[in-house]
């Protein structure tokens, strides 16, 4: 009795879908195809993009480390030369002769100091 009924269930089951012989399986196995291709372009083409961005951020990335380096080392020098610049101002403020500065041509100093502004 299950047996009949096993077989009673196989026999309203559809058939199967095969490849060969119905042209409407055809039609959508070719729509299908072209889907798939069109899905697999714009899979490598979303890929593509990604690599160059992550790429070009890179890049980016490492000119700013090198432009940060170059600033933080003109950073260091300008500390230096204000630090400088102030002692030398204290000196010469307070008008006292500083060993430091023996032989510094206060005059001169200024006179060679380029004209950013130019």
């Amino acid at each position: 009795m299950i047996l009949d009924d096993f077989e009673d269930y196989l026999g309203e089951m559809p058939p199967k879908r095969t490849r060969r012989g119905n042209s409407d399986v055809d039609e959508e196995d070719d729509e299908y195809r072209r889907k798939r291709d069109r899905n697999n372009e714009a899979v490598k083409k979303s890929r593509f993009k990604s690599k160059q961005k992550t790429q070009e951020t890179f890049t980016r990335v490492s000119n700013l480390k090198a432009e940060n380096q170059v600033l933080e080392d003109r950073v260091k020098t300008l500390t230096k030369e204000l630090q400088f610049l102030k002692e030398l101002f204290l000196a010469h403020a307070s008008n006292t002769q500083s060993s430091k500065f023996d032989g510094i041509d206060l005059q001169k100093l200024l006179e060679d100091i380029p004209d950013e502004k130019k």
